[in-house]
């Protein structure tokens, strides 16, 4: 039977697999081929890739979708099912909105390609069976995801200090929205009103207002924070999470209070470390032009 360490390290790595919405996940859905950006999303269990970024990223067109358009009537024509395996799916686009866009798992891009005269197909379908492999392999084994993120972070410039940190924070996350699920919160509006109930009894301010202060946009705010900013983040949803519990707490007005009482729990805390350092917890401070690791020595 694994023990509760090993349990831990796999729920972490669950949340990496089957939460795409957060940042690293961002990451995820989008990669490069020959500093060519290619779209995808995780779809009926299998990665689903943005035709018309293939047909750039081998073709070298201006025009992808024009390009697109006239294959797909060429295929139509030779009577090919490739047209109709594609998949609309919406993806994000320069502007940030999400459209309806071709998309084809493997097996079909597969076949699209043999109807793209290229000399980048065959490199191209070796990185597409590696890009595919590697999401098998980390459904197979979780933890493979939660070093990956690891990478992701390290490559970024963040220290292993901070990594682990992060990576415990989004365990905490995921513990207390798994808990509002159960007590009949509803995931899309309700969790960002709690959330921020939490920051505000925490930190002082909503998430939005924490973005303002710290000069993001489309950020992930928690991507910015420092070591404490973290930590108390994650007390304040740790104490929502047993609180929650502990009362029973049931829809969402009963966990709005466990998200006040968790968050106040948190920044009562964070007001007397302050008082005795002398310094606040919540700082301006961000990693948008200089790593945090060359931040952390320079701040030491």
């Amino acid at each position: 039977m694994p023990n509760v360490r090993t349990k831990y390290k796999k729920r972490i790595a669950h949340y990496q697999i089957g939460h795409e919405l957060h940042m690293v996940e961002k990451e995820k859905s989008m990669i490069v081929f020959e500093d060519k950006k290619i779209r995808r999303l995780w779809h009926n269990e299998e990665w689903y890739f943005s035709v018309v970024d293939v047909i750039s990223a081998l073709t070298e067109s201006s025009d992808a979708g024009n390009y697109w358009k006239v294959l797909k009537h060429r295929l139509n024509k030779e009577g090919s099912e490739v047209v109709t395996n594609c998949n609309q799916l919406k993806l994000p686009a320069s502007d940030g909105k999400y459209y309806t866009t071709d998309c084809a798992n493997t097996k079909t891009l597969f076949r699209i390609i043999q109807s793209v005269p290229s000399p980048k197909a065959e490199p191209f379908k070796q990185w597409l069976a590696q890009v595919g492999y590697e999401r098998v392999k980390e459904i197979e084994d979780p933890e493979l995801a939660q070093a990956r993120m690891k990478e992701l972070y390290k490559a970024k410039g963040y220290s292993n200090d901070w990594i682990e940190k992060r990576v415990r924070g989004i365990a905490v996350r995921q513990e207390l929205t798994d808990e509002w699920n159960k007590r009949g919160v509803d995931e899309h509006r309700e969790y960002a009103i709690l959330t921020n109930e939490i920051s505000k009894a925490t930190f002082g301010k909503t998430v939005d207002e924490y973005k303002q202060l710290k000069s993001l946009k489309k950020e992930n705010l928690r991507d910015h924070m420092t070591d404490l900013e973290i930590i108390f983040t994650m007390l304040g949803e740790a104490s929502t999470t047993k609180i929650a519990r502990s009362k029973n707490a049931q829809g969402f007005d009963e966990n709005e209070i466990a998200a006040k009482k968790g968050g106040t729990i948190a920044g009562d805390a964070r007001k007397k470390l302050e008082l005795e350092a002398g310094e606040n917890v919540v700082t301006p401070e961000n990693y948008l032009d200089e790593p945090e690791t060359v931040k952390r020595k320079r701040l030491k």
